[in-house]
């Protein structure tokens, strides 16, 4: 069946860049409920592991929390915008 162009009701335009989807929102919703009627048990959890063992997990589910940072990359070789700070030290004499 294709898209009838005719009708008045149909959008367009498609749902508004950066409005999130209703089940997106509900999984997001429920997940937070079990994290937050869990959080007890998970911190007893983490703290039977093993040291790197808990940072590898604790690292893992900062990943659903914190939003991933895009790696920048630097070019040490160029000089054209580069301006040192110089300090001055003065004594008090």
């Amino acid at each position: 069946m294709g898209f009838d162009t005719n009708k008045e009701r149909i959008n367009k335009g498609g749902r508004p860049k950066g409005s999130m989807n209703k089940a997106t929102a509900e999984i997001r919703e429920r997940y937070l409920n079990l994290i937050e009627g869990n959080f007890d048990q998970l911190e007893t959890d983490l703290r039977t592991l093993k040291a790197n063992e808990r940072i590898k997990a604790i690292i893992e589910l900062s990943k659903f929390v914190l939003p991933t940072l895009k790696a920048t990359e630097m070019n040490l070789n160029s000089t054209d915008n580069f301006k040192p700070i110089l300090i001055e030290w003065k004594s008090e004499q």
